[in-house]
């Protein structure tokens, strides 16, 4: 294969993986119910806030105020990537296979 060839092939998967492109990503994702996004979100900002606490706090040994902080920061950005879901998501449409015909009564 051609040295060309190769460069072309590398440029055309970095456009399709470019900042540029995530945002039509996003939207392809599979709907997700409210109710589970925002346990999700609750969840990851409770332990994001409780982390920042117990890490910046005088009862945390010096080794560890550092890895706790971050790891609460990463749980704390993972929060509002959930609520960027919820916010974001379109509504399902609900599936017409699933739904019972009625009848046609005889006049």
């Amino acid at each position: 294969m051609l040295p060309e060839a190769n460069f072309v092939f590398f440029y055309n998967n970095l456009v399709e993986l470019s900042i540029y492109n995530i945002g039509f990503l996003i939207f392809d994702m599979r709907y997700i119910e409210p109710t589970r996004v925002k346990v999700l979100m609750m969840m990851f900002f409770a332990t994001g806030i409780m982390g920042v606490i117990i890490g910046l706090s005088a009862v945390t040994p010096p080794n560890l105020k550092i890895m706790i902080t971050l790891m609460s920061m990463i749980n704390i950005g993972l929060g509002a990537f959930f609520t960027f879901l919820y916010l974001t998501q379109i509504k399902a449409d609900p599936d017409k296979r699933k739904k019972k015909k009625k009848p046609k009564s005889d006049k």
